[in-house]
């Protein structure tokens, strides 16, 4: 097998599992934590002042930040992204 063709087997694999789109959900929402977790360490933001500058609690913020929690809204994630001088992108796309 090449390793060209994994990517087509897993998902293959989690869709017979009837997994797939949690699976896919998940990647995501960790990509978006670990991105997030960058840039407030970039910016020297402490959880905490995220939080105080969110106009959230820190527990709220934790969720944020937490790749298993996959039910953050939108509004949420702009708010985090441009506190952290950032903008979110979401798009439609194709599958491969």
């Amino acid at each position: 097998m090449r390793a060209e063709n994994i990517g087509s087997f897993l998902d293959e694999f989690l869709e017979e599992e009837g997994i797939l789109e949690e699976a896919t959900a998940r990647a995501q929402k960790k990509a978006l934590a670990w991105q997030l977790d960058q840039a407030m360490k970039q910016r020297g933001f402490t959880k905490t002042e995220m939080a105080r500058r969110m106009r959230t609690s820190r527990a709220q913020l934790d969720r944020l930040l937490d790749p298993a929690h996959t039910t953050v809204k939108l509004e949420t994630m702009q708010r985090a992204a441009a506190i952290l001088g950032k903008s979110l992108r979401i798009e439609l796309v194709d599958p491969a």
